[in-house]
């Protein structure tokens, strides 16, 4: 069972409005996970209705609750439902959650029983409290005691991300430059890479919701050797020295703009979790035009509420597998280049899963530039 001081490990869960909601996009606030077994156990349905009523605490900016059922019963009668905001579901009901929480326990050698419980989670997605169900009827009260003594997590601005920065990696004339091929060549709105739930391939999306950006592909061979050679000599030998990773490939070569117009934004990601994607070690952000634009910083919830921006010519770098978001730029224009980095072992990795792009250009695509170590 997960203990308090664990970490809780990644999954994807099945919720009424989510085929394949993924756990860690919400870091950033405290969670409570409630495993109740099914809205029809003796004593369930109160203990729901206490939740769902109290609004003090699930507002999915103190805290998030997620209430595991493991009746496939409730889905299909539709005993349960999301309250936006602040309350979820997540049907389990081959048990493959709770068993990762650890609450399914073995009654001798066949049967199986559920243990109810609730985890509260801190921000950083580990267990700060651990809270068995003992009665019903009055756990309630146990729980909404137990958030009461905590601190918003809002307060917590002593916490910095395990993240490198770097300044002067381009010169401001070359930032000019960049922004400047970007106007003249034209921008497309940017999407993103998801798992089709359908099939396991990996798709690009486009939704605003989630990510307003525009993109500029940098074709120009020149520009492109100009920014590599600059990655090279000043940032990839300071990434070996902070992190003991040598890196050898460069995916993306990208001029990115988030507009205050449209209030350009990225929410909560991580930048590997498919399998066109999971070839990505590192990413990268290195700023064109800091002074040029308000909000649009970088921010990774699971370590707290500060934000993070690269000076011009400056870069910020950190593992694809850190959740982070950028916040919406509420003034101007940000531009940013934004490429992943990556060494020999993750390019065969990125060779193998090309099979697994659906779309055949970009397939065919990524299996040229790895051969010919794009």
């Amino acid at each position: 069972m997960l203990l308090p001081g664990d970490p809780v490990p990644s999954f994807h869960a099945r919720s009424p409005g989510n085929a394949s909601y993924s756990f860690d996009s919400v870091a950033g606030r405290y969670v409570v996970v409630t495993v109740i077994g099914g809205a029809t156990l003796p004593g369930v349905g109160e203990y729901l209705r206490a939740l769902y009523e109290d609004r003090r605490f699930f507002d999915d900016r103190f805290a998030s609750l997620f209430i595991v059922s493991n009746d496939a019963g409730d889905e299909a009668a539709g005993r349960l439902t999301d309250r936006y905001p602040g309350i979820r579901i997540f049907w389990d009901e081959d048990r493959a959650l709770i068993r990762r929480f650890g609450c399914l326990q073995n009654d001798g050698v066949t049967a199986q029983r559920v243990s109810l419980t609730t985890w509260i989670l801190d921000p950083g997605l580990r267990v700060l409290r651990l809270l068995p169900i003992t009665d019903l009827a009055t756990h309630h009260e146990v729980l909404f005691a137990a958030l009461a003594e905590l601190t918003p997590p809002c307060d917590d601005f002593a916490s910095w991300a395990p993240v490198l920065q770097v300044p002067n990696v381009l010169e401001p004339d070359f930032c000019r430059e960049l922004i400047a091929y970007s106007a003249r060549e034209g921008m497309e709105d940017s999407g993103y890479m998801k798992t089709d739930p359908a099939t396991g391939q990996t798709i690009a999306v486009v939704d605003h919701q989630h990510k307003r950006r525009s993109d500029c592909s940098i074709e120009d061979e020149g520009l492109r050797a100009r920014l590599q050679s600059r990655v090279q000599r000043r940032l990839i030998p300071q990434i070996e020295r902070a992190f003991q990773f040598r890196a050898t490939r460069m995916e993306r070569y990208i001029v990115s703009c988030y507009e205050a117009q449209t209030s350009g934004h990225f929410r909560a990601h991580k930048d590997n979790t498919t399998l066109g994607t999971a070839h990505r070690r590192f990413a990268v952000s290195i700023g064109l035009n800091a002074e040029a634009y308000e909000g649009g910083d970088l921010r990774f919830p699971e370590y707290g509420m500060r934000t993070y921006r690269p000076q011009t010519g400056g870069a910020i770098v950190f593992s694809c597998s850190l959740l982070h978001e950028a916040l919406p730029v509420t003034r101007g224009r940000r531009y940013v280049v934004l490429p992943f980095l990556y060494d020999e072992a993750a390019a065969q990795l990125r060779l193998e899963n090309a099979r697994h792009l659906q779309d055949p250009e970009l397939r065919q695509s990524v299996i040229e530039s790895v051969t010919v170590r794009g």
